[in-house]
């Protein structure tokens, strides 16, 4: 087409796609470039200013390793993980959130009642609940993949100090649907900002906190997959999580005890001499 203007060249593009194109790219394709070309008509987008995207874009792939996921994180600060989850969450279920750029897959069997405390100092806390269907039931056999960051602040893929699945744990429950594990209370933390997430979020005026949480993957056979964060109701940033990966339905809340209340059956049973943290959340799967 010889006689592209700024004003059909998005129907150009669109009439370029080939007639045996998948209809669900298609449709995607069209309006991601709709959008994208509507975007740079309305802000009258400068040539500095599409470099300065274009720099964005090629700092994110330079520092992209297996270890740190740049432009996850990207997709986390501008709020798109959060939106997709809440597009596809079902309401009958417990509420997805943001995966993170920090799971470690292939974490070791945690039992029921296991500790991932290891040597780290730090209150206790101690996290139970059932995995239930929408109708109530427990889920037998259930998997959950548990993770967090260490006292630090820092998960195990950020921090050469921890092991690779240092605050990893996968645990499947019994019969009774019921997880149990102990820990240290997580702690809220900054995403990176050494690469261009930070200076997005500088140029935004906005900080790079998030509020304490534990990470759960939910998986049974027969149910939909759940990624998910809960997090407890007195964290300073549970209103301003700079990754909008709070819900309602995710906020726990903490209660203290005193050591001899310490349930029998736990890895740390009849080590613990100090008051510990408590909390009960029950996680809901939709079926498949």
């Amino acid at each position: 087409m010889r006689n592209v203007t700024k004003d059909n060249i998005t129907e150009a593009f669109k009439g370029y796609m080939g007639d045996e194109m998948e209809p669900r790219s298609r449709e995607i394709m069209s309006s991601l470039v709709q959008h994208l070309h509507d975007f740079a008509r309305e802000t009258n987008l400068t040539h500095n200013e599409w470099r300065t995207g274009i720099a964005f874009l090629e700092g994110c792939a330079a520092i992209e390793s297996e270890d740190r996921h740049e432009f996850v994180l990207a997709s986390d600060i501008l709020g798109l993980s959060s939106l997709v989850d809440m597009l596809h969450s079902r309401p009958d279920a417990t509420s997805s959130s943001v995966l993170g750029p920090f799971h470690v897959s292939g974490a070791p069997p945690l039992p029921v009642g296991g500790d991932m405390k290891r040597d780290f100092g730090g209150p206790v806390l101690l996290a139970e609940g059932v995995i239930r269907d929408t109708d109530g039931n427990p889920i037998p056999g259930a998997e959950i993949d548990i993770w967090q960051t260490a006292p630090n602040g820092l998960y195990a893929s950020q921090d050469e100090a921890q092991d690779t699945y240092s605050f990893h744990g996968l645990m499947t429950v019994g019969e009774d649907g019921r997880y149990a594990f102990t820990t240290v209370k997580p702690v809220e933390y900054t995403v990176p900002t050494d690469g261009p997430i930070g200076a997005i979020l500088d140029a935004c005026g906005r900080h790079p906190w998030r509020p304490s949480h534990l990470h759960y993957i939910v998986k049974a056979p027969g149910y939909r997959d759940l990624v998910t964060e809960i997090f407890p109701d007195d964290d300073p940033y549970l209103d301003q999580d700079t990754v909008f990966g709070v819900r309602e339905d995710l906020v726990m809340k903490y209660h203290e005890k005193p050591a001899s209340e310490f349930p029998e059956g736990m890895a740390l049973s009849g080590k613990i001499n100090a008051p510990f943290l408590a909390v009960e959340f029950d996680v809901t799967l939709a079926k498949a």
